[in-house]
């Protein structure tokens, strides 16, 4: 079967032909620049596998966002949010976790000022 032919690596300014978007050596600068927006791993190891089966248990008992239920709004859940947050030493106990939409899980990060204005 034939092969693709090369194309010119997506890095600005570079020659090299390869078969994938970058050549090996603008790849791994990519791959540094993505990484530098992903998680800190402290953060990763205490959202991984077990917190998902959590937050799914949560969300069929909560499929509503309990935030806009109290006004009368029904709004499809979109995030689980811890009430005591992990780092400040909260855990994954059903009495710490609300069902969210987005708007109000933007909203309840943005007064506490943890999201966007970074302290």
């Amino acid at each position: 079967m034939p092969r693709k032919p090369k194309s010119p690596c997506s890095y600005p300014g570079c020659p090299n032909l390869t078969e994938s978007r970058f050549c090996e050596e603008h790849q791994k600068q990519e791959n540094k620049r993505y990484e530098k927006y992903d998680r800190d791993p402290a953060v990763k190891k205490r959202y991984g596998r077990s917190w998902r089966r959590i937050r799914d248990r949560y969300v069929k008992a909560h499929p509503f966002c309990e935030e806009c239920f109290k006004k009368g709004v029904l709004v499809p859940v979109e995030e689980v949010h811890h009430i005591k947050p992990l780092a400040e030493g909260g855990n994954h106990n059903k009495s710490n976790l609300i069902s969210l939409c987005k708007s109000c899980h933007a909203r309840i990060h943005a007064s506490r000022g943890d999201r966007w204005n970074k302290k």
